[in-house]
């Protein structure tokens, strides 16, 4: 069976930060969920804390430079995306609308996508539902149905593990069902020098 890669978005801005802590559980569980299922699988880690300004230069002048252009097709070449951000003011956080915003619109188009965040107070769990979940819909993502929020008190708790699992056996599950993204080489159909001079 072909390897199936899962792109991961961590939008913590600190390092070390409990965003990344808690996209790097998501994947360990995604991982293994997906072995359990027989299906090969490796992660890709877009860590945008290191593409803010590459990110603001993209929005103004149209072009990406050369990390920015490879995290854009991590993702867009990825069979799956786990996407966490941290909340601010309510919402997913600049920094990670901003990467959604150079993203292909139509490169997630079917594709399995968990959402999860973090932030420092229960009180914003519902981020998940009316920010993260109608954002990758309008961009004809699968989202998983369990989504993952935690906050400074869920860390420790059983209740954060179980939920971690639950929404990486449901991601698995949409991988597994799905046949491989093939990438397309831009190449593949080039002509080829011999070709050209003997014309």
């Amino acid at each position: 069976m072909a390897e199936r890669t899962i792109a991961v978005i961590s939008a913590g801005l600190s390092t070390p930060s409990s965003t990344r802590l808690l996209a790097d559980r998501l994947t360990a569980a995604t991982v293994a969920a997906l072995q359990e299922r027989g299906v090969p699988a490796r992660a890709e880690v877009v860590e945008l804390r290191e593409h803010a300004r590459a990110l603001a230069d993209r929005l103004v002048t149209g072009f990406a430079d050369t990390a920015l252009q490879e995290a854009l097709d991590t993702v867009e070449g990825a069979d799956a995306v786990i996407a966490v951000t941290p909340v601010f003011t309510a919402s997913y956080s600049g920094l990670f609308k901003t990467f959604v915003d150079v993203l292909d619109p139509d490169a997630l188009a079917g594709r399995p996508v968990l959402v999860a965040a973090t932030a420092g107070t229960a009180r914003h769990s519902l981020v998940l539902e009316h920010a993260l979940r109608p954002l990758f819909a309008y961009l004809r993502a699968v989202v998983a149905p369990t989504g993952v929020f935690a906050a400074a008190d869920d860390w420790g708790e059983t209740g954060l593990a179980e939920r971690i699992t639950r929404a990486a056996g449901e991601l698995a599950d949409l991988v597994a069902a799905r046949p491989a993204v093939e990438v397309a080489d831009p190449f593949a159909a080039a002509t080829s020098f011999t070709e050209l001079l003997q014309r």
